[in-house]
C-alpha cells in the first residue's frame, strides 16, 4: 500500500523573523511581497510561504553542490531539456547533466526519506509496491533466466520522478532481475551487455516507433537511486500513448498519485 505521509519538516516559521533582514521581514507580514529566491535558504523555494521553516529539513540536509543548486532555482526559471539535448547527454554518455525539475527534486527527496523510514529500505518498496515481484527480499529478485530471457524478469513501468526534461518525452524505467554486467575498470557497460540492451530495445520500442525518437542509458553506480535492483532508462519522443499504456501495464508514477 502506498502512503503520502510526509516527514516532519522542521521548526515553525515564526521563529524565521530573528534570522531575515529588515527587508525579508516585510515580506513575511504583507503576503503579496515576494523574496527573491537568491534571499531564500535553498529548502524554502518553490514552498509556500505557510510551509517556511526556520531550519532545513533532515531530508534536504548534506545535499551535494548540484542538488543545492537545483533546490535554489524558481520553477519558472528552470528550463527543461529538449529531445536534441537528450539525445546529446545520452551520445556522450554525460547523464550526470540529467537533473529534475527543481520542486520535483524536492518532492522526490522527501519521499525517498519517507519510504526509507516506512520500509528500511528503497529496494524493499520498489521490489514489493512497484515491482509486483514479492514482499521485498532478495529471493523476490532472483532470475528464471538469461538476460532478456524470459519476460517474467522483466517489468516496464513509468520512472516515478523523471527528469526535468519537455513534457513530450516519456521516462520509463526497465527494472530487471538478472544482472547487466559493467566493467569494473570505466563503470560502464561491456560491449556485450550493451549489445543485449540495444536489441532488446530494437526490438522491444523501435519496432512500434522510430529509432530516432528512441533512447536508452543506464546510470552511473554513483547515479543510482536504487542500486540493489538493476534497470536502465528509455526515453521516448512523443509515443503513441496506447502503446505506453499497453507495455506499462498502465502504470501511473508516483508523482501522480501523491
Amino acid at each position: 500500500m502506498l502512503h503520502s505521509k510526509r516527514p516532519s519538516t522542521g521548526a515553525p516559521i515564526k521563529a524565521l523573523n530573528e534570522k531575515l533582514t529588515d527587508a525579508d521581514a516585510e515580506a513575511l507580514r504583507f503576503p503579496d511581497y515576494s523574496l527573491p529566491s537568491e534571499t531564500l535558504p535553498f529548502w524554502l523555494v518553490n514552498v509556500p510561504r505557510s510551509q517556511w521553516t526556520v531550519e532545513c529539513p533532515s531530508f534536504l540536509r548534506d545535499q551535494n553542490p548540484k542538488n543545492i543548486q537545483c533546490l535554489s532555482t524558481p520553477d519558472h526559471l528552470y528550463t527543461r531539456q529538449k529531445w536534441e539535448e537528450v539525445k546529446e547527454i545520452t551520445k556522450t554518455n554525460r547523464i550526470d547533466r540529467f537533473q529534475r525539475v527543481p520542486s520535483e527534486l524536492r518532492k522526490y527527496l522527501e519521499y525517498m526519506a519517507h519510504i526509507k523510514a516506512e520500509y528500511t529500505s528503497v529496494m524493499r518498496f520498489m521490489i514489493k509496491e512497484r515491482l509486483g515481484w514479492g514482499n521485498g527480499s532478495l529471493e523476490d529478485i532472483k532470475a528464471r533466466g538469461g538476460p532478456f530471457e524470459y519476460e517474467e524478469d522483466i517489468r516496464i513501468i513509468y520512472n516515478d520522478w523523471p527528469y526535468g526534461v519537455d513534457k513530450d518525452i516519456i521516462h520509463l524505467v526497465v527494472w530487471t532481475k538478472f544482472q547487466l554486467e559493467d566493467d569494473p575498470t570505466t563503470d560502464d557497460l561491456t560491449p556485450s551487455t550493451r549489445a543485449a540492451i540495444e536489441s532488446y530495445v530494437q526490438e522491444k520500442f523501435c519496432s512500434r516507433m522510430p529509432r530516432e525518437q528512441v533512447v536508452w542509458f543506464k546510470n552511473w553506480k554513483s547515479l543510482k537511486s536504487v542500486p540493489g535492483i538493476e534497470h536502465f532508462h528509455v526515453m521516448l519522443h512523443r509515443p503513441d500513448m496506447e502503446f505506453i499504456k499497453e507495455i506499462t501495464r498502465g502504470d501511473v508514477p508516483l508523482i501522480e498519485r501523491l
